[in-house]
């Protein structure tokens, strides 16, 4: 292949950068990376091209497949702030049952498929089904209203920038950190208590049932079927106001009280007229 490629696939709508950039690969029988080189000689990789790619290179690819350079970064990350990666998986985590090609093919990958903070498909809006797990119980049913408006302030935070007295990622990832019960059960295993217990108190027996979680304020990526308790605890803050974030810092210790202060005093403070932040602990 020389210039301009001769045949271009279509993209589906929503489809991820390097899924398309996949299947030409697969009809002009060559390799992903292959493919992608040919248009770009300093590409690194299919994933890094899908959250790192600049307007120029936008460009190049926009004159290579006869099309315009919106379009091929709408399929990309790469306009969304970088602390939002962080809620962008690898690989797909979930699909759509109702959007996919076949019951054979697996279809184009779709830029929701790796989001993190979405529990429905924003093309039909039904529920994903998860990839690794298939289906499972629906623990937090009592929480679908909250956790859909959840779901909205999230994909309105991380797609559009719109927020409303805080940012909706920043609170997910507050109600992840890690959290001291009280009363203090006997034989706890730490490990499963987080802020956002408080707030969803179902979810403590969730987790106890889970043998490990590994999701924190730095991976904040959970299982799609303890994902609503998230969302649903998200909507819960945000409706309450900074006077809810108060309450929660009582429920955190030590090194995470601290970091929880020094995140959540400012938009305390603002709303109760106080000074400046506080001292923060030694312990």
């Amino acid at each position: 292949m020389n210039g301009r490629i001769p045949v271009v696939l279509p993209p589906v709508a929503g489809e991820l950068f390097s899924s398309w950039i996949v299947r030409h690969a697969a009809f002009y029988g060559v390799p992903s990376l292959t493919m992608l080189c040919h248009c770009l000689p300093e590409a690194v990789s299919l994933h890094v091209a899908d959250r790192t790619l600049s307007r120029d290179q936008a460009n190049r690819l926009a004159e290579m497949f006869s099309t315009d350079a919106k379009t091929v970064l709408r399929m990309t990350f790469a306009n969304v702030q970088s602390s939002v990666h962080r809620f962008i998986s690898k690989e797909p985590l979930q699909r759509c049952s109702n959007c996919k090609s076949g019951p054979s093919d697996p279809g184009p990958i779709l830029r929701s498929d790796m989001q993190g903070w979405r529990i429905t498909c924003p093309h039909c809006c039904r529920p994903f089904q998860d990839i690794a797990q298939g289906d499972h119980s629906h623990p937090f049913d009592q929480y679908h209203a909250a956790a859909l408006r959840g779901e909205k302030l999230l994909d309105d935070d991380a797609e559009r920038g719109i927020q409303t007295w805080t940012r909706p990622l920043e609170l997910a990832r507050l109600l992840l950190m890690r959290r001291v019960p009280c009363p203090f059960p006997r034989n706890a295993e730490l490990w499963r208590y987080r802020v956002l217990g408080v707030a969803i108190p179902d979810l403590d027996d969730v987790i106890a049932k889970e043998g490990s979680f590994s999701p924190s304020p730095k991976h904040p990526i959970l299982p799609l079927h303890i994902r609503p308790a998230l969302l649903a605890g998200v909507a819960i803050v945000e409706r309450v106001g900074p006077e809810m974030l108060q309450m929660l810092q009582a429920h955190t210790f030590g090194h995470n009280r601290n970091r929880f202060i020094e995140e959540t005093d400012h938009l305390i403070n603002s709303a109760f007229g106080l000074p400046g932040p506080r001292q923060m602990q030694l312990i």
